[in-house]
């Protein structure tokens, strides 16, 4: 009988270890990259750090974001006037959704649900439900509209319009301009912290980063740039990206071919790591050990360890790489 009882634990045992082999290994989280010249998407392995397939899009692909469950990976095809929606297990083109003219940057509500369009050429913001493809609002908004952003409780969208010179706060329930905040020229990206406390602007030409305080739309900080043997013109910030517990703050700063690092306590700027050529934007993998830069005129990206705040690697993509975003 104890012979028996062995005998079937030992086969139990064994089943399980076929059933753990023949499970499929867990996917590596990847990077999607538009590549604004070739009219593709660069997609990488972060595991192995390679590129492991090339998608053709629509024409000057360059907004990328992905649905908050990261299944779903949305892409401004500016030339063609519309964002087209992809798989981001089969890679596969899902659907397009209207956009408005020169769809460039966009977001999505923390719900999935709508979507949060800036049209360059006509000084709108489009909002579109995701799933009918229904026109919800169109916004009017300043000259030449860029930067979108979203509160974490999905109250309030932000857009930056590069003219105009000014971030607009929209309230969503209403979709009706309720702040208008001047800051310095050629505003480029809203980023709100996780906490929806700060609001961080950027403004390219300006050479300035603006720090809002979202209770009251005061800005409470302008962050300025210096880097030893860097003309200040050069010095152009464009894509922010703040970390998940509000500690560092990372600043492209375009041809300057710098990433800032930021105390986002202190605003006080604490490192700038040499990237690629100008650096545009920039994107976290899921876990923030890594971040992503997109370095348009040298055609690659650049790999960041968050933590020791080094570039261990940078690897070639497709000409002009303009957007990044990260998935599960």
């Amino acid at each position: 009988m104890k012979r028996q009882i062995l005998l079937s634990t030992s086969m139990a045992t064994l089943a399980g270890l076929m059933l753990v082999d023949a499970l499929p290994a867990a996917a590596s989280p990847r990077a999607f990259i538009t590549n604004e010249r070739d009219h593709t998407m660069s997609v990488v392995d972060m595991e192995t750090l390679k590129v492991i397939d090339t998608i053709k899009t629509g024409r000057r692909p360059r907004g990328i974001i992905a649905s908050p469950d990261g299944k779903l990976i949305y892409v401004c095809a500016s030339d063609d006037n519309r964002v087209e929606v992809y798989d981001a297990a089969t890679l596969k083109l899902v659907k397009t959704l209207r956009s408005g003219p020169d769809p460039e940057l966009f977001v999505l509500h923390p719900s999935g649900n709508p979507l949060y369009i800036a049209n360059e050429d006509d000084n709108m913001v489009t909002v579109v439900n995701v799933e009918n493809n229904e026109l919800i609002a169109e916004i009017p908004v300043g000259v030449e509209p860029e930067g979108m952003g979203i509160s974490p409780d999905g109250k309030y969208m932000v857009n930056t319009s590069e003219t105009t010179n000014m971030a607009h706060v929209v309230d969503t329930a209403n979709n009706e301009i309720i702040e208008n905040i001047l800051v310095d020229s050629r505003p480029r990206i809203a980023e709100f912290s996780k906490d929806g406390k700060q609001l961080w602007v950027s403004a390219e030409v300006g050479g300035t980063v603006a720090v809002i305080d979202p209770s009251n739309w005061q800005i409470i900080k302008k962050i300025a740039f210096k880097i030893p043997g860097v003309a200040d013109d050069a010095i152009q910030p464009v894509g922010v990206r703040i970390t998940k517990d509000g500690s560092k703050a990372f600043v492209a700063l375009g041809p300057a071919n710098r990433v800032a690092v930021v105390d986002a306590k202190t605003f006080e700027v604490e490192d700038y790591l040499l990237v690629g050529q100008r650096v545009w934007q920039l994107g976290f993998t899921p876990d923030e050990k890594f971040l992503l830069s997109t370095n348009g005129n040298s055609n690659d990206i650049s790999v960041i360890d968050v933590a020791n705040q080094k570039v261990t690697k940078s690897l070639t993509v497709g000409r002009a790489p303009w957007g990044v975003v990260v998935v599960p």
